[in-house]
């Protein structure tokens, strides 16, 4: 292994603890009241190496978010199977969703409520994965299994309708302090996509 690839590792584990300790300061203190210092003692690693990766902590936290998107959004792709239509990969894949969530509930709550603290910069993150996820329930609704049967497509408009309600969802659930329980929320995210893709034979 050469230096300049062992550095590259270093690195990269460096910024995983950084994010990972960013979850857990956020977790325990809020995000206002985070600080940097907060946050490489949770990560160990020196505040050089903070600032080495991110240049303020809202730029930690941005990056935990867009990092712990990716991953939700692979369970969701590795959850579906192509052999099957596609409620039933729709159902498979949710449940695996959901249950990843639950899994950590120190970063959904991080993901689902902190995100919003960092205003326009927030939302924007926040966005960029409701769209991708909107992509992704399109691809597999109007493009897989059981497409033909459709008397109309799902639109993007629709399909966001029903991300925001999931997300609601979640959201209702870590106010009532139910996050371990997330996969009981597959029956009702399953219910709303059917009812918005009711014409689906």
């Amino acid at each position: 292994m050469t230096q300049a690839l062992q550095e590259s590792e270093v690195a990269l584990g460096h910024r995983q603890r950084l994010l990972e300790g960013m979850a857990h300061a956020v977790a325990a203190k809020g995000y206002a009241e985070t600080t940097i210092a907060d946050i490489v003692r949770e990560a160990a690693v020196s505040r050089r190496t903070f600032y080495e990766h991110f240049s303020t902590k809202a730029d930690c936290l941005l990056a935990l978010y867009e990092a712990a998107s990716r991953r939700a959004l692979a369970v969701l792709r590795n959850g579906i199977d192509p052999a099957r239509d596609w409620q039933a990969q729709v159902e498979k894949a949710m449940a695996a969703y959901l249950g990843c969530l639950a899994q950590n509930p120190v970063l959904v709550r991080t993901l689902f409520v902190e995100i919003l603290g960092l205003g326009a910069e927030g939302l924007a993150v926040r966005r960029r994965a409701n769209e991708e996820m909107v992509a992704f329930m399109l691809q597999m609704i109007n493009g897989g299994r059981g497409a033909r049967r459709r008397g109309t497509p799902l639109s993007a408009v629709m399909a966001m309708a029903v991300v925001g309600g999931i997300n609601e969802l979640v959201l209702q659930a870590i106010e009532n302090d139910r996050v371990g329980r997330l996969q009981d929320l597959t029956a009702p995210a399953i219910a709303l996509l059917r009812a918005v893709t009711r014409d689906a034979g």
